[in-house]
């Protein structure tokens, strides 16, 4: 019995003696910093874009090419207006790539809902759009 009691009061005593009591911080820094933190931010809002995936639907050379990219983006678009759908050109073929996907998991399970209406869509590496925060 006498165990039981010294152990309570040494957890009581060690968890009064270790209490976290809350403070402040005082950070001094150079002024330049500020600023390179300005530089940064503008560089994020100038160029948004790193590697992840999109789900690639179409690609397409010839005379009549944009135009029936064209025409797949706005069936896409009717189909999936929850997905963003963008069309490039990479000489010389025209371009249509969906999402923008962090890693290929996300990709995968995007294009199961895809590859009914979409039968040669497939997940391919590119520069993607960071996600906008709300």
């Amino acid at each position: 019995m006498k165990r039981i009691i010294c152990l309570s009061i040494f957890f009581v005593w060690a968890s009064i003696a270790f209490a976290q009591n809350h403070g402040s911080l005082h950070v001094d820094q150079d002024s330049r910093i500020e600023s390179l933190i300005a530089k940064q931010r503008s560089l994020y809002k100038v160029d948004s874009s790193f590697s992840g995936y999109r789900i690639h639907i179409f690609s397409e050379i010839g005379n009549e090419a944009l135009n029936h990219a064209k025409t797949v983006k706005s069936k896409f678009e009717r189909a999936f207006p929850d997905i963003p759908i963008y069309l490039t050109y990479v000489e010389p073929h025209f371009l249509l790539r969906a999402g923008d996907f962090r890693n290929r998991v996300e990709a995968e399970k995007c294009l199961r809902r895809i590859k009914p209406r979409f039968k040669e869509a497939f997940v391919t590496a590119d520069m993607i759009y960071r996600p906008k925060l709300d």
